[in-house]
């Protein structure tokens, strides 16, 4: 067979360029996911942290870790309409919990984290 690729290696090329394709619009869903506005009934939880409190207490949300508290003041968290526990814990300090009703209005709480007395 001179002149003619065989079969073999034009179905792998094929399957390069379909596994191409697909890394490729993977790659676009993932730069474009979470680009767009908010869900409707959406709403924004800033946290003001207080200095006393430390910047890497762990902040939880309905029971899933969310991130360390300087980073969730200096974001926010977006939040669906509903009621939620947010709950701030720091080993050596007592845990702040809190919980706060979604609706429409963006929600404002301040946590400050008392130290546990030897």
């Amino acid at each position: 067979m001179t002149g003619r690729a065989k079969p073999a290696t034009v179905a792998t090329a094929w399957l390069a360029v379909a596994g191409t394709f697909a890394f490729v619009a993977a790659l676009l869903v993932s730069l474009f996911a979470g680009c767009g506005p908010p869900p409707r009934g959406a709403v924004t939880l800033h946290i003001d942290r207080k200095t006393a409190s430390p910047r890497d207490a762990s902040v939880t949300i309905d029971e899933q870790y969310v991130g360390p508290l300087a980073y969730v003041a200096a974001h926010g968290v977006i939040l669906p309409v509903g009621e939620h526990r947010v709950t701030v814990e720091k080993s050596g300090y007592f845990p702040y919990d809190a919980l706060v009703t979604a609706d429409r209005a963006p929600i404002e709480i301040n946590v400050v984290l008392q130290r546990i007395p030897d």
